[in-house]
């Protein structure tokens, strides 16, 4: 693939506001995050338009390809071009011949939204709430200090939110909890998706850390990260009922309300009303 050698945009802009703090308003300049329609463009066919900040877009293409299934595996995109627009940008990948034929056999009409998983899905049964059981895979022992390093690290290196205080971000981390990479936006699967697209094209093994995210762990992050092979995602919000039972059919460990000091574990995917087994 050709690398992008695009000007990287900021993520935001300055707006002129009126603040309403103390006792008389105030003209300030404001730092907003950017939120443009994303076209991703699969062999000259348009297959998905999102809202997204529009940084990381080659990433946040090839993860898409891979987190929705549609690849394979990263040595099936060929090519990756940008395209930034005044007010929008379009990403054109070139897939394996077999992967398109696929593609175009369940070809759906997506028209995301900021926090949307599943617009546009023509029917329950694409949803696709199956997933393979994950091979075993290393986790952090023990987890809470690995955790409580992660949720120290992201909040430093989370450049956009604390310009804005308005995106998402998505880190990965090592075995101990060192964050050694984050992607922000205003959508909380985008950043998920440039971080997976990310790691792979930097050959990167998806079994030798974990995913830690700022957001809620809604069904479309686990059954993402589950597609891809992460085989543990822990979040800073709760997560939905969902995400719980995908994790446990995938065998992915999911941990939430991750904090310096504590966290939830939700991997057993038990229901409240469950007998409860001797110890």
């Amino acid at each position: 693939m050709r690398p992008d050698l695009s000007p990287q945009p900021s993520g935001f802009q300055q707006r002129m506001v009126m603040r309403h703090r103390g006792p008389a308003p105030v003209r300030v300049t404001d730092q907003v995050a950017e939120e443009v329609p994303v076209a991703l463009v699969f062999n000259g066919i348009s297959h998905a338009v999102m809202m997204a900040t529009p940084r990381d877009l080659e990433a946040l293409a090839v993860g898409f390809a891979l987190t929705e299934g549609i690849v394979p595996g990263q040595s099936d995109i060929h090519d990756v071009v940008v395209h930034q627009l005044p007010a929008a940008a379009e990403v054109q990948l070139t897939i394996g011949q077999g992967a398109f034929m696929q593609l175009k056999q369940r070809r759906r009409a997506l028209a995301g939204r900021t926090g949307c998983g599943v617009c546009g899905i023509e029917s329950l049964a694409m949803l696709d709430l199956e997933p393979a059981p994950l091979p075993a895979a290393p986790l952090p022992a023990p987890l809470a200090p690995a955790l409580a390093r992660a949720a120290r690290g992201l909040a430093a290196q989370q450049v956009l939110m604390q310009a804005t205080g308005g995106v998402h971000a998505a880190a990965w981390c090592g075995l101990d909890g060192a964050v050694h990479a984050v992607f922000e936006d205003v959508g909380r699967h985008n950043g998920l998706d440039k971080l997976v697209g990310h790691l792979a094209l930097q050959g990167a093994d998806l079994r030798s850390g974990f995913a830690f995210l700022s957001s809620r762990a809604s069904y479309e992050l686990v059954r993402k990260a589950a597609r891809v092979g992460i085989p543990m995602l822990a979040t800073i919000s709760a997560p939905t009922s969902l995400a719980i039972d995908i994790a446990a059919q995938a065998g992915l460990k999911l941990v939430s309300f991750c904090r310096a000091d504590g966290f939830v574990d939700y991997s057993d995917g038990l229901r409240a009303d469950a007998p409860l087994q001797p110890v």
